[in-house]
């Protein structure tokens, strides 16, 4: 990789890796459907011209929109809404191993023992950290990252399968599919929704902002982007590196408390969906 690329992917994950902070001090403010709706409205508002019929795919789309879209980041937000945010990066890695074992299933791929290991220490890792007494104060969270996931995974078999779709078409369809879903999602769970418009904070509206374009818009785009120019075990690897930021984003700026048992998990995790990212032929890009 040229250094100028990995100097943009340093960049990228440091996009990817801020941008969980960046939820969690929106999330302060507007409930978490509010949020994800406000994201998606954002994108959609960008990225409608990019909106394109494919003939004989729009199945394909419309299950990897719901997937990627209002059901994925739904409960992603949710995540990052009642849990901890370097825990939240961790867990969200479980999307790689989760997808290799649909893809067993259901793409009838070959799995051997290199990647079972890995896998076997994602789901290791994430135990490590579930059974910190700190971590039992936002285990809903963390069960909602978890969904999140595993959701995503599903969505990521389709993308495998589909072709010709453009990563900003792609984009465009998931955030008009959500959109409309969370924002009906919103109104019938959540309350108050115009007077937290009218009470946000720069800051807040900043961090509804930098997670729609920033971590959606330059994160996605720059990473199908390098993909056409690297292999996939140059780039799958790197891409570890966003959790790490997220990690010490959460610590610095938002003084969140890392114990020994957590620092511990994180590394198996992280160190299992490193071995599962070497052995796949794809990356699907699944960051917030």
């Amino acid at each position: 990789m040229t250094p100028p690329h990995f100097a943009f992917m340093m960049f990228i994950n440091l996009v990817w890796g801020f941008a969980l902070i960046a939820a969690k001090v929106s999330l302060g403010h507007f409930p978490p459907l509010m949020f994800t709706a406000l994201r998606f409205t954002l994108i959609v508002a960008v990225l409608f011209p990019f909106l394109k019929i494919h003939e004989g795919r729009m199945k394909q789309v419309l299950i990897i929109a719901l997937c990627a879209g209002p059901l994925g980041f739904g409960f992603f937000f949710a995540g990052v809404a009642l849990s901890n945010p370097s825990v939240v990066a961790i867990i969200s890695q479980l999307g790689v191993p989760f997808s290799t074992i649909m893809s067993v299933f259901f793409l009838k791929e070959e799995v051997h023992w290199r990647r079972w290991t890995g896998i076997a220490l994602s789901f290791l890792g994430v135990m490590v950290i579930s059974f910190d007494p700190t971590v039992f104060h936002f285990l809903a969270g963390v069960i909602f990252v978890v969904i999140s996931a595993l959701i995503g995974s599903v969505g990521t078999i389709f993308q495998r399968q589909i072709k010709n779709v453009g990563v900003f078409e792609m984009q465009a369809w998931i955030a008009v599919v959500a959109a409309p879903v969370m924002i009906a999602g919103s109104l019938a769970i959540e309350h108050d929704q115009l007077a937290l418009l009218g009470d946000a904070s720069l800051r807040q509206w900043a961090g509804v902002f930098y997670v729609a374009f920033a971590s959606s818009l330059i994160g996605h785009a720059g990473i199908y982007y390098l993909l056409q120019r690297y292999e996939v075990t140059q780039t799958a690897p790197l891409t570890l590196l966003s959790p790490i930021f997220t990690v010490i984003f959460s610590v610095a700026l938002l003084g969140d408390q890392l114990t020994t048992r957590m620092i511990v998990g994180a590394l198996i995790a992280l160190s299992g969906v490193l071995i599962v990212s070497l052995r796949q032929r794809q990356i699907v890009d699944t960051g917030p």
